[in-house]
């Protein structure tokens, strides 16, 4: 029988008349037993059991000490320097080995591995953070050896999104220990940064590949919010009031992100990193920049630990597995290695908070929330929608696209980005066929042959009170067969379509959702990204648009539907109802693509008849637990103007869709 000593011991703690801090040292203290148990003799390396990253078993055990060190840092520093189990020696042990050129459990250099910039970044924080207990103790060989091997990012460029943090943190550690760095490269990394602030506390991790910024996910609170705190932290400054005012203003929207039972959303890349999503809010109450009263901040991180510990992200090893909730292999990224959701450390910040700060102590104030709410974030391009009762969060997605490959390559939609509609509770299909052909919270025009369209670029239109609506060219892939890896489209070739609108209304847990396509203008300015997609044919239709529902997770036989509504027997729903242009109904099943349950059904309407340009199609689409808001009878009227959309729903409110005058039927 194996021993889940981690998540058992946590949920024990809550229960005792432990501090809320205690349980989280606790926690950190066992995370660190397990993973130093796959340490080298040295310790330098600590290579977890699974699959390799792209780059390499060395390199994963690099990553595995510094992620590892990083939650030891902050939990030794958070304790004034206890370090009971001295696990700082152990770490020091490694460090002399690590940076040792002749040693067989040398750590790659950063000219050897770029990820060794990521993890030089953690070691770097590390330092600094237990400098009176570690770093001033070392003697001058190993500092020498430790400056030259962090020295290799001196100078250093490429860097085009939150990477740019690595080297700034890096240089200013080096600074402040003697070691060389460059203003040039800290300069060049101010307006890479600023270059990629879209406004509101949002950045765009990086840019597409025509320039556009818009690839917005959990990265814009765990890197680009955080890394200013730490590398602040090193220096010996405040946290400077640009930095402040934009965590302030994130944080008042991230915490509409997270579910009244402690999910957070499933959305974006490195989902594996779990509860490194909290890092952002401690660095708030870290830096006293946070909208949040004391112990919100504590509440809201336990509420999402829990979530995670009991639905079983420690495994019986007590290790952190690849996955979501369980171990789930299809999250995976080509970067992700066994090592790598140790970065989940970053979530245990709050540890650098001592035990008599007040967040520690101070009751969580009770949620003032409405049952039902709805609000625009115009930064990312989304809709968020929450619903206390059953405690989901939905984003309807009108702005972030991620990265989309290369122009002129076959590409898939995203399934982390793409998607119309992400929640705390679902995910779309992660299998190989599933991302071939997208139908979860996906509206495409189906071909000829009834495959579906992909996005691509993400163009927002508007996003403001309860209407979003965003356009993107789409096509189709061709291969002979559906498989294709998540991460890396391998298809063999590709047919653009026309343009096609999508707008979200949503009204509590409703949303009415509408597409019509009009056909692809030309390019205004000819670009590379235009150049190279021109090769590809232009099929020409008839098409029918078909709209995909929320994915329900389920188990086999833990589960009932008919026509386009499925419900499991806690009650959960998802159901979508053709309002205008499709009459036809089904609900779809696929296995082992979800990170919540075994499989996921997932309703869908069609049109019975292909579809015009121009001629609009509308469904009501809901997700929700029965007793919630849900009602499937909540169906707008649908009024079309000549630059608009005019929705009448039952409860006498009214919104406005803009057209553009696209729609003419």
């Amino acid at each position: 029988m194996h021993d889940r000593r981690v998540t058992t011991m946590y949920r024990d703690a809550a229960a005792t008349p432990t501090t809320a801090r205690d349980r989280w040292q606790q926690l950190a203290d066992e995370l660190l037993q397990a993973a130093g148990a796959h340490a080298s003799p040295s310790g330098s390396l600590i290579t977890l059991p699974g699959p390799v990253s792209a780059s390499g078993r060395w390199s994963d055990g690099l990553e595995g000490f510094a992620r590892t060190f990083l939650l030891a840092a902050f939990r030794v520093r958070g304790a004034d320097g206890a370090d009971p189990s001295g696990v700082l020696e152990r770490y020091a042990r490694g460090l002399v080995a690590g940076t040792d050129a002749a040693s067989p459990e040398r750590w790659p250099t950063i000219a050897e591995r770029r990820q060794a910039v990521v993890e030089a970044a953690s070691v770097a924080i590390a330092l600094s953070e237990t400098r009176p207990w570690l770093w001033d103790r070392l003697d001058d060989a190993v500092q020498s050896r430790m400056v030259e091997w962090l020295g290799g990012v001196v100078g250093t460029s490429g860097y085009t999104n939150n990477w740019i943090w690595f080297q700034n943190v890096i240089e200013a550690f080096l600074a402040s220990v003697g070691g060389p760095w460059k203003q040039d490269d800290l300069d060049r990394n101010t307006e890479i940064q600023e270059s990629l602030y879209i406004g509101d506390g949002w950045y765009s991790d990086g840019s597409g590949p025509d320039g556009v910024r818009r690839s917005f996910d959990y990265y814009a609170g765990w890197a680009w919010h955080v890394y200013p705190l730490l590398h602040a932290r090193i220096r010996g400054v405040e946290l400077e009031e640009l930095h402040r005012e934009r965590l302030r203003a994130f944080l008042d929207q991230a915490r509409d992100l997270v579910g009244s039972h402690g999910d957070p959303l499933f959305q974006g890349r490195s989902l594996t990193y779990r509860f490194a999503m909290l890092a952002p809010f401690w660095a708030g109450t870290l830096a006293g920049a946070t909208p949040l009263e004391t112990g919100a901040t504590r509440g809201l991180a336990d509420s999402v630990l829990d979530r995670f510990l009991s639905a079983g992200s420690v495994d019986d090893r007590g290790l952190l597995s690849i996955g979501w909730h369980r171990e789930f292999p299809p999250i995976r990224q080509v970067y992700t290695g066994s090592s790598s959701p140790y970065w989940a450390s970053k979530g245990m910040l709050g540890l650098l908070l001592p035990p008599e700060h007040p967040e520690w102590s101070a009751s969580a104030p009770a949620a003032d929330r409405p049952a039902v709410s709805v609000r625009a974030l115009p930064a990312p391009g989304w809709l968020v929608v929450r619903s206390e009762q059953d405690g989901i969060v939905r984003v309807l997605n009108h702005g972030s696209d991620g990265f989309r490959g290369p122009a002129g390559a076959p590409r898939a939609d995203n399934p982390f980005y793409q998607r119309l509609g992400y929640s705390s509770s679902t995910s779309p299909a992660l299998t190989r066929a599933g991302v071939g052909r997208p139908l979860e919270s996906h509206v495409a025009l189906l071909d000829a042959g009834g495959h579906p369209s992909h996005r691509d670029a993400i163009e927002p239109v508007h996003v403001g009170g309860r209407v979003a609506v965003s356009r993107s060219r789409v096509h189709w892939l061709d291969s002979g067969t559906d498989a294709a890896p998540a991460d890396v489209a391998g298809w063999a070739s590709l047919r653009r379509g026309p343009r096609v609108t999508v707008a979200s209304v949503a009204n509590g847990v409703h949303e009415l959702r509408l597409a019509w396509w009009s056909p692809a203008p030309p390019v205004a300015t000819p670009s590379a990204s235009a150049d190279a997609d021109s090769v590809w044919p232009v099929d020409e239709g008839p098409w029918t648009f078909r709209v995909g529902g929320w994915p329900l997770p389920v188990d086999a036989g833990q589960w009932a539907g008919e026509g386009a509504k499925a419900w499991r027997a806690d009650g959960l729903t998802t159901a979508v109802r053709g309002v205008r242009g499709l009459a036809e109904t089904g609900l779809d099943r696929r296995e082992d693509g979800d990170p919540f349950a075994s499989g996921a059904v997932t309703p869908w309407v069609a049109g019975a008849e292909p579809a015009h340009r121009g001629h609009m199609v509308a469904a009501l689409v809901t997700l929700g637990a029965v007793g919630a808001g849900l009602d499937l009878a909540f169906v707008p009227a649908v009024e079309i103007e000549s630059d608009s959309i005019v929705v009448r729903w039952p409860d006498g409110t009214v919104d406005v869709v803009p057209t553009d005058g696209e729609v003419i039927g």
